[in-house]
């Protein structure tokens, strides 16, 4: 870890990397940004998998005092993983064949034509508890008029995945056990909330003659103004509509597992370890004796003790860890590998074919619609998770170590 500061910060900057020559310029000049507002306490915490976004780096955590910043939430909000574990062994289901090849092609396969991935949506109304919440809390949410139709069309993506890196994997952890691990958030719900209130504090910035450059895009809102409690409300309800997205999710996948071992085994299996948390959000925590709004955009709460989950790339390894609650993190540890290629620069460098082929030779089972553009998800357009590990270990320990054996992407 290393700090910069300079005569122009307000508060120094904590990056969990070796040093500046690991951190690139658009991601350094973004926390320099952060590092100016007036607002931030303490400092800026960088996650070992930082790479620059939209106003904050992706692996960006700042607590502010009484504001809350959108874009330091971000698009999707509450974006996270969901995870469950089982006693299956791998080592009695891999030389399953079935009619759609290996039992684990077949599990992918029947996930992806059951579950709708990338902009595809339910056809028909779902439940969705989450929403049904706030039909009867309306009090909170009718001031904002344009973001109603959000909560009808909810239930239409409740349940869905959606695309980018995003994903549904079936995984072998290093004691040859099959687990599953889910990374979606709360889909265009949550994008609409984030434009709708970003423009609104761009607005309201600019009637108070704020100071901040609008080209930074850290328009920010009072937490206790009418703005600032409406977006705390949509943004908590986006919440639980992601936890909710993941867990519906999760259950389609496990009665698919369920289906594909009763119908080609006669194990009996438990399920075992589950975890949902997000990584996209802003909370209300106490940090050095004061309640400051913890922004975390692509960041993993980590409180002492606490279990979460820290994917790696498609065909990489991911890790189930415990935090170890490092304060100076604000208790935050990185949410990924975190990028090395944009996308456009993954499909320049990394073809469809090579994907495919690296995939296949580690014995991966991918399912997807769309081939052209897998190569933004290659595990090579990614950090390497295990450096990425080896740079937080004073932010989280690993208790679970899981490789990549079926993906599904949108």
């Amino acid at each position: 870890m290393f700090v910069i500061s300079n005569e122009e910060t307000k508060v120094p900057i904590r990056v969990w990397l070796p040093d500046e020559s690991h951190l690139d310029k658009l991601c350094a000049e973004q926390a320099l940004n952060l590092a100016k507002l007036p607002f931030v306490y303490k400092w800026v915490s960088l996650m070992p998998d930082t790479h620059a976004g939209m106003g904050i780096p992706i692996g960006g955590v700042i607590a502010t005092t009484d504001v809350v910043i959108p874009n330091a939430v971000g698009v999707d909000i509450g974006c996270g993983m969901a995870f469950v574990g089982t006693d299956i062994k791998i080592d009695d289901i891999r030389n399953i064949v079935t009619g759609s090849g290996s039992i684990i092609h077949g599990m992918v396969g029947d996930i992806l034509r059951s579950i709708p991935v990338g902009f595809k949506h339910h056809k028909h109304v779902q439940s969705c508890h989450a929403l049904d919440v706030a039909w009867k809390s309306m009090e909170k949410y009718e001031a904002n008029a344009e973001l109603l139709g959000q909560l009808e069309a909810g239930y239409y993506q409740i349940g869905t995945l959606g695309g980018g890196n995003h994903f549904i994997e079936l995984q072998e952890d290093d004691s040859g056990f099959l687990c599953i691990m889910i990374h979606s958030g709360s889909r265009n719900f949550g994008k609409q909330v984030c434009d709708y209130f970003h423009k609104t504090a761009r607005e309201l910035n600019r009637k108070s003659g704020s100071n901040i450059p609008d080209e930074w895009q850290l328009a920010f809102l009072s937490a206790d103004s009418p703005a600032g409690e409406q977006y705390i409300n949509w943004m908590n309800l986006a919440l639980d509509f992601a936890a909710e997205n993941r867990t519906k999710m999760m259950y389609a996948v496990r009665s698919i597992v369920e289906k594909w071992i009763g119908k080609h085994t006669d194990i009996t299996f438990h399920y075992t370890a589950e975890i949902n948390c997000h990584h996209n959000y802003a909370a209300l925590e106490h940090h050095y004796g004061k309640d400051v709004w913890v922004h975390r955009k692509g960041a993993t709460r980590a409180r002492a003790g606490e279990i979460a989950v820290i994917p790696g790339a498609m065909g990489s390894y991911s890790y189930v860890v415990e935090g170890l609650g490092e304060e100076t993190s604000f208790c935050s540890s990185s949410h990924g590998a975190g990028r090395r290629y944009s996308r456009k620069g993954a499909l320049k460098n990394f073809s469809t074919e090579d994907v495919m082929a690296d995939l296949y030779k580690q014995g991966v089972a991918l399912a997807k619609h769309r081939k052209n553009d897998v190569a933004e998800e290659s595990r090579f357009a990614y950090k390497d998770i295990d450096e990425v590990m080896e740079n937080q270990k004073d932010l989280v320990k690993p208790i679970q170590k899981l490789k990549t054996i079926g993906v599904v992407k949108g």
